[in-house]
């Protein structure tokens, strides 16, 4: 890339944490001088069961990772999508998912922290992979509350 404005398609993980929203808002900041298009993705995937056990309740993966997409980007920018934010549910695990789809994209922008692990970590191992393996460039956003508190901590020494 020569320029910043050869950024055309930010490519942002959604989970439906606080770091995701983040991460969105962030996104558009960027896209919008740069008149690029953000793809929201979300991944769902049917978890592995033993063979011939299926558990209760292992049903419309699709449809609840739909609402948490959905719900996640009206947290992000309220009831009206911007023209340039495609949402996007795409089935399949999501470090595979987002590296495959890194091969289209400008710019990956993901959330410091997602669902699941270590809280005291600071990236989760899908960051960490994408930070690692990614084929674009990769951006990682704080929650805006740990921005703040960051700050704080550092005014302190």
């Amino acid at each position: 890339m020569s320029e910043a404005t050869d950024i055309r398609t930010i490519l942002v993980g959604v989970d439906g944490s606080d770091a995701s929203v983040e991460a969105l808002r962030q996104a558009q900041r960027l896209a919008l001088p740069l008149s690029a298009k953000i793809v929201a993705l979300a991944c769902w995937d049917v978890p592995p069961v033993y063979d011939g056990y299926v558990a209760m309740g292992i049903n419309d993966f699709d449809v609840r990772a739909g609402e948490i997409l959905q719900e996640t980007v009206v947290k992000a920018f309220g009831e009206a999508t911007p023209a340039n934010v495609e949402p996007r549910l795409v089935q399949g695990h999501p470090r595979r998912t987002l590296l495959a789809e890194s091969r289209n994209a400008d710019l990956l922008v993901l959330g410091r922290r997602g669902h699941g692990g270590f809280g005291g970590l600071l990236l989760g191992s899908v960051s960490s992979a994408l930070v690692a393996h990614a084929q674009c460039p990769v951006m990682v956003v704080h929650r805006s509350e740990e921005r703040r508190v960051g700050k704080e901590c550092r005014s302190r020494w």
